[in-house]
């Protein structure tokens, strides 16, 4: 039986899916394949650990949900704990694969992988990589990488005058029953990873689960039941409650939902409901998300670097004991307070929370900004390593904002939390010095 694997990274999902498409197409079986490396529960540089619980769950719900639909399409899922460039080989020789399919990556420690991966493989056995992250495809963009514009605003005008969105993948054909694997193989659990269980309180901006079917109905929920989408412009900067925002960062950090899925709903919201500038103003954050990835592919491990893409001088502290004040919410700011407390307990925080408390800790704590991106890596369900460390670079100064603003803390609570009734939520039965 002519067999395909398909490593599954951060593109947990079926549809919309150019390795699926791939690999259904043209082999009689397939079997995805996902594992979390070794690597990802070490400790980091600064002493804590580099995944932590919430994403973690979430992923494992998301691997969940999409078993259940890859068994339905007659694909067998293998979910590990090892590193790839050991386990792939492993799975090629036990299962007979001709093709490796999977979405590129590359930053630095997943290159890595897929370089040891591509090492350890027999030479007879094809590497089908493609990039599946993307509104904008990187073939269609109207300037090479090396020349992405370091201001985003000529990137977006460019792409929008330029570049068209490729429509969605269509859905491959179904593989027949004999096709899965005899054994099924079950699911990692958080304990198994090393995690403690715990739960979320219930009053958490993000009260949804991991996966597609979950993500399509929060969509179809923002768009088309409550037509929230035509108000995401006025509403975006929120901070209470589940529906200020989409909220569709998650899925699309693991890749649960696609981009393209997004903005072709976009279009037919626009079609078919109204178009307005809330609607426009989604498809600008998709476009600042790819901005992000491009900003990566271009500068390499420059976005991880203390001088960052613009190779700045700046003098950083890394002060333990104040760092924990940040990360605890015991800073003298009660805004920022408030909202690490809600990272801390939910794993999410908003848009305009994590500009005050990134701008706070870069701008007047003066602290290594990579000590902030790096916690926001652990905490963050919607951890995505091109935004997480894009925006933290962009509000040190180190990045790609022309102005170098820094945030005045009390003003933005003044504005975005006028009666204090989001502090009052977070700091609730909490003393602070």
């Amino acid at each position: 039986m002519k067999t395909a694997i398909v490593w599954l990274r951060n593109d947990l999902r079926f549809q919309d899916q150019e390795s699926f498409y791939k690999a259904c197409n043209d082999f009689d079986r397939v079997v995805a394949y996902y594992t979390f490396e070794p690597k990802e529960f070490l400790n980091t540089q600064w002493g804590f650990q580099k995944s932590g619980a919430y994403r973690i769950n979430f992923i494992l719900e998301t691997l969940a949900a999409l078993k259940i639909e890859l068994l339905q399409k007659n694909i067998t899922l293998i979910v590990e704990n090892k590193t790839a460039s050991e386990r792939i080989p492993y799975w090629v020789n036990t299962i007979n694969a001709s093709t490796v399919f999977y979405q590129k990556e590359w930053t630095s420690e997943e290159k890595f992988v897929t370089d040891s991966l591509i090492a350890s493989l027999p030479k007879k056995v094809i590497l089908d990589s493609h990039y599946d992250q993307f509104l904008f495809h990187p073939e269609d963009l109207p300037m090479t990488i090396d020349s992405i514009p370091e201001v985003f605003t000529v990137f977006r005008k460019q792409c929008e005058k330029f570049t068209q969105v490729r429509s969605c993948i269509s859905s491959p054909k179904l593989l027949s029953k004999d096709s899965l694997l005899a054994k099924t193989y079950p699911l990692l659990s958080l304990k198994s990873l090393g995690f403690n269980s715990f739960e979320i309180p219930v009053n958490t901006a993000f009260p949804f689960s991991g996966g597609t079917n979950s993500a399509i109905d929060r969509l179809d929920d923002y768009f088309w039941k409550s037509k929230r989408l035509s108000f995401y412009k006025k509403t975006r900067n929120g901070m209470l409650g589940s529906n200020y925002s989409s909220k569709f960062s998650p899925w699309l950090a693991n890749g649960s939902l696609s981009a393209k899925t997004i903005y072709w709903s976009i279009k037919k919201y626009e079609k078919e409901v109204h178009e307005n500038e809330s609607t426009y103003w989604l498809i600008f954050e998709l476009i600042w998300r790819d901005y992000f990835k491009y900003i990566s592919l271009k500068h390499g491990t420059k976005i991880f670097k203390l001088g960052g893409i613009l190779s700045q001088k700046y003098t950083w502290k890394t002060n333990h004991e104040i760092y924990k004040k940040w990360t605890e919410g015991k800073t003298s700011e009660p805004f920022v307070n408030a909202n690490m407390i809600e990272l801390k307990k939910t794993g999410f925080m908003s848009n305009r929370g994590r500009q005050n408390v990134a701008s706070y800790f870069t701008k007047n704590m003066l602290m290594d900004w990579r000590m902030g991106a790096a916690y926001f890596e652990q905490q963050l369900i919607d951890y995505d390593v091109h935004s997480n460390w894009g925006n933290w670079m962009y509000v040190a100064g180190v990045g790609n904002d022309p102005r170098d603003r820094k945030f005045n803390i009390q003003f933005q609570a003044s504005r975005y939390d006028a009666k204090g009734t989001y502090q009052k939520k977070w700091l609730q039965n909490t003393l602070f010095k």
